[in-house]
């Protein structure tokens, strides 16, 4: 398992947390932060194809998600108590 870096995580990063983990990719984004709501992605959720999506995620690092934990086959993004503590059984 290991934590990952402070910068703002990749496209090919992303896609692979996705891939290991089955999360959508929205469950990386800050959904309830500033950037979020400013850029009123919510609403224009559908319209944004997963490339644009990624490209807005890497741009900016008040856009996605902390923490995220990552082990070789789980990932873990925010803080859930009751994720974390299912995971560390």
């Amino acid at each position: 398992m290991r934590l990952i870096h402070k910068n703002n995580p990749k496209a090919e990063e992303v896609r692979y947390w996705m891939s290991i983990s089955g999360l959508e990719l929205k469950r990386f984004f800050n959904t309830n932060g500033k950037l979020f709501k400013e850029m009123n992605l919510k609403a224009r959720w559908d319209q944004l194809s997963e490339e644009e999506l990624l490209s807005i995620l890497e741009s900016d690092g008040m856009i996605h998600k902390r923490p995220v934990l990552i082990g070789e086959d789980f990932v873990l993004t925010g803080f859930k108590v009751k994720e974390w503590e299912e995971q560390f059984k």
